[in-house]
């Protein structure tokens, strides 16, 4: 398995506009097919075409039965292909060591992540997950996952794309050779960054980083990785984002002059308070380390965690 330069990201096979929709359709999603797929080697997949269902065909649902959530035919409850499609994620499961995220489709009785319709009689609440997605994302709990629906919302959208491009840069350390100094070079480099997502959760993580040589670094990193992975799962907010910002410019405020100071401090505040996107005293801060060089802070992964021609930082 080798991890190449672009992140490995799986996608619903539909999303990318492949006809395998029981009706013969798909459900192409622009954002996906094309903006990401500028910037992600995207690997399709469909659990029911793979499990023999055809197109087209009649479609399927969860169903509540006894204690167990089942996937059946519409027309025809005895027809059950819960299991098929449980073997296949377990499969699937086994192939997905290169990727970086997974994209899956909503609604889905197969590949929705969440809050798919569940029925009991004829009348369905929204409290299940697809057979097939359950399967991988518990195979997989520290992959980045997402439904394409949620990617409309500019904070879920960005704080999944940061996670995608943090998991490939650990796949590509890991590939070159995990050692206590690649792992304490990771973490340094990661730090605002962890600390803009959680600040328990970057304790946390330090503590782990202190014992970088002092047990097996294989099972440090596994440790340090399933932390990091649900650190970032925490949402960065403006406040979050404006404490991190203050803490860079302690690095550099002693060369500022006292308008440049006030001007930075002035764009912080206004990100703090909702006014500004983030990348505006981001890119401030950028401007200034072009003046006034601090290596520890241009090696911040947090001033650009991924392309910047995706704009993610624009509306956050």
């Amino acid at each position: 398995m080798t991890i190449g330069d672009t992140p490995r990201v799986g996608v619903s096979s539909c999303l990318l506009g492949e006809e395998v929709r029981y009706d013969g359709g798909h459900k192409r999603n622009d954002y996906v097919s094309n903006t990401l797929a500028d910037h992600l080697d995207l690997v399709p997949w469909c659990p029911e075409m793979a499990i023999g269902l055809g197109v087209p065909r009649p479609p399927i649902r969860l169903i509540r039965r006894a204690d167990e959530i089942r996937a059946v035919r519409t027309d025809d409850t005895s027809v059950d292909v819960t299991d098929k499609l449980a073997a296949y994620g377990r499969e699937v499961s086994n192939t997905l060591g290169d990727l970086s995220g997974y994209i899956l489709k909503k609604d889905s009785p197969s590949c929705g992540m969440e809050r798919v319709r569940v029925y009991n009689g004829s009348t369905p609440d929204k409290s299940g997950t697809g057979i097939y997605a359950r399967v991988i994302m518990e195979a997989h709990p520290h992959l980045p996952t997402e439904e394409e629906g949620r990617l409309n919302d500019p904070r879920l959208r960005e704080n999944f794309i940061e996670r995608v491009f943090t998991l490939h840069r650990w796949q590509k350390m890991v590939q070159q050779g995990l050692t206590p100094r690649s792992l304490v070079a990771f973490h340094t480099e990661h730090k605002f960054l962890i600390l803009a997502h959680d600040e328990p959760g970057y304790r946390e993580l330090g503590r782990l980083i202190s014992q970088a040589g002092g047990e097996k670094v294989e099972s440090l990193g596994k440790r340090y990785l399933t932390l990091l992975m649900q650190t970032l799962s925490h949402h960065a907010t403006p406040k979050k984002h404006a404490n991190v910002l203050m803490h860079i410019m302690g690095f550099f405020k002693d060369k500022l002059d006292a308008s440049d100071k006030a001007e930075l401090l002035e764009q912080i505040d206004a990100h703090r308070e909702g006014l500004v996107p983030v990348i505006v005293p981001i890119t401030l801060i950028n401007h200034y380390l072009r003046k006034f060089p601090e290596t520890y802070i241009e090696r911040q992964i947090y001033l650009s965690p991924h392309p910047r021609e995706l704009m993610l930082r624009n509306h956050v």
